[in-house]
């Protein structure tokens, strides 16, 4: 099962990534089994902290969002996941001559890299249950992190390539990582100039 990765990637990420490697799961089977499943923690998850617990900064109330709005902001930030996952995924695929890997025109392994390298990502929106900025940001910070480390780690073998073009290959794909977060950012303004920015109400 794909989601048996999820907790290999923690314990012994070199042997996981080369059953992943060997696996060779479609593209489509892999993102209904296991992108389409993880994406959704952290969007339910930030959906019931803003709309039910809430959040203070500081010493203000309670603030939160009301019911649609952050419906609306869960969903939006869902398909925003999906579509970063998928543009990363594609980006490795595309930068795999420069580097020396064989590109695929099906992209397996180049969206499973972006995939599972996602997972401390996608696990680490659990931590939205309990609302708290400083907390949110170290957790996501430290998911971060570990994923840069997967996806470095996962270079080499899934892509095979040695171990020396994984360092500039892993740099450039961070880049594109950085690209896609602000491109998510620049979207969201517009979409909040487009009535969609979040409602707040006190507790």
């Amino acid at each position: 099962m794909l989601l048996n990765h999820a907790f290999g990637l923690f314990t012994h990420p070199d042997a996981e990534w080369d059953s992943i490697r060997k696996e060779h799961a479609p593209p489509r089977r892999l993102y209904v089994t296991y992108v389409l499943v993880l994406a959704t923690i952290g969007p339910i998850c930030a959906y019931i902290s803003t709309a039910h617990f809430g959040w203070t900064v500081g010493n203000d109330r309670l603030i939160k969002l009301t019911e649609i709005s952050a419906v609306q902001l869960s969903v939006l930030t869902y398909l925003a996941i999906l579509a970063g996952v998928f543009a990363l995924g594609y980006a490795i695929n595309w930068m795999a001559r420069t580097y020396g890997a064989q590109e695929e025109h099906d992209r397996s392994n180049a969206l499973a890299l972006a995939s599972y390298s996602c997972t401390p990502l996608f696990l680490a929106g659990f931590a939205l249950l309990y609302p708290v900025p400083w907390f949110n940001a170290m957790v996501f910070l430290a998911a971060a992190a570990y994923g840069a480390y997967l996806m470095y780690d996962g270079l080499p073998i899934v892509m095979r390539i040695p171990k020396d073009q994984a360092v500039m290959y892993a740099g450039a794909l961070l880049t594109v990582a950085l690209v896609i977060l602000v491109a998510t950012r620049v979207g969201s303004v517009m979409l909040w100039n487009f009535g969609l920015a979040p409602k707040f109400i006190q507790g």
